[in-house]
């Protein structure tokens, strides 16, 4: 069931109240992430790089989050596993990405997959450091 009149919505499971706010508490303790917001909506990053974010293209659906996976196969194969859970839309498929239900997902695996996607987009170069390296010549 959807909380309606929340600012994002937020699922009542049987675990409880899911939305933003799991998403946040699950990643406390990891070094370097900020909110931001991407097109109005909560998000994440480190570095500078978005790792997670609430979807908010049209096809998704409510309190759905997208995650950053470190590679296509790795969507398919959590796609296959698991599809009540993890699910794609054709917005996000050129991405390396995977769209979560906040509602259907367990803690641990939603904490597995943020920490994967917090760990790969901390390895990369931080974003202004490249922006730089782009400049004009």
């Amino acid at each position: 069931m959807l909380i309606s009149g929340a600012k994002y919505p937020t699922t009542v499971t049987s675990q409880g109240l899911r939305g933003f706010d799991t998403v946040r508490r699950l990643t406390r303790g990891l070094d370097g992430v900020e909110e931001s917001t991407a097109y109005g909506s909560p998000c994440l990053k480190v570095n500078g790089h978005m790792f997670a974010c609430i979807a908010i293209n049209k096809e998704a659906e409510p309190n759905t989050l997208m995650i950053r996976v470190t590679s296509f196969e790795q969507r398919d194969e959590l796609i296959a596993e698991q599809p009540d859970v993890y699910y794609l839309k054709p917005h996000y498929e050129p991405g390396a990405c995977v769209l979560v239900r906040l509602g259907r997902v367990p803690d641990d695996a939603l904490r597995d997959l943020l920490r994967a996607a917090w760990k790969d987009a901390s390895s990369r170069r931080p974003a202004a450091a490249r922006k730089k390296r782009r400049a004009p010549r």
